[in-house]
């Protein structure tokens, strides 16, 4: 009898539903999104902040430094003065997900530039305090799509950009010896500035 009690009571708490939210991103929910035949291509690249310059701000934390796959953007005052600044698209795009990813993430906004027909690659923010566009929004460059957070006090504020030459990757960690499928964001700007 105590078998059977101590099985039901294992049974019962490992079948709970699992609270938390289900998130999967895959190129293929990217495709429903911009499926058209009307793509609008990117026209060059501008920095995410300080519009279009970067001015009264700078990179914390480059691309590659301790195997850093992004930008960690932050005002030039320290702390978080930054917090609630604007965000910008860096390009002319799709926004292929507008949500709170939850962990050290928090609100996630990716995008989808189309460089020509048959090449695009995908920013995204982290950290965000508000979002303000939605997933199958079209983006223009210079266009405010959110503003600078500290995803609930987990950091000061800054914005942490990617950049990704494969559209689609997971989410992932932030950091990783293996850029493969990243662009250093700063460099790819400055090569692409119209």
């Amino acid at each position: 009898m105590k078998n059977l009690i101590l099985i039901l009571l294992i049974g019962f708490f490992s079948c709970k539903p699992d609270t938390k939210k289900n998130i999967s991103y895959t190129a293929q929910n990217n495709i429903k999104i911009i499926k058209s035949d009307t793509i609008k291509f990117t026209n060059g690249f501008d920095f995410p902040v300080g519009k279009p310059d970067a001015k009264k701000y700078y990179n914390a934390q480059k691309f590659g430094e301790n195997e850093h796959l992004g930008d960690d953007w932050n005002g030039v005052g320290g702390g978080n003065t930054d917090l609630g600044d604007p965000i910008y698209a860096i390009a002319n795009g799709y926004v292929s997900n507008a949500e709170n990813v939850y962990g050290g993430w928090g609100n996630v906004i990716r995008i989808v530039h189309y460089i020509d027909n048959e090449n695009q690659i995908e920013s995204l923010y982290a950290h965000c305090d508000e979002i303000i566009i939605k997933k199958g929004d079209y983006i223009e460059k210079g266009q405010k799509i959110g503003t600078i957070g500290n995803n609930n006090g987990q950091y000061l504020a800054h914005l942490h950009l990617e950049l990704r030459s494969q559209v689609g990757l997971p989410i992932g960690g932030g950091y990783s010896f293996d850029t493969e499928g990243y662009l250093d964001p700063t460099e790819y700007i400055k090569n692409h500035r119209n």
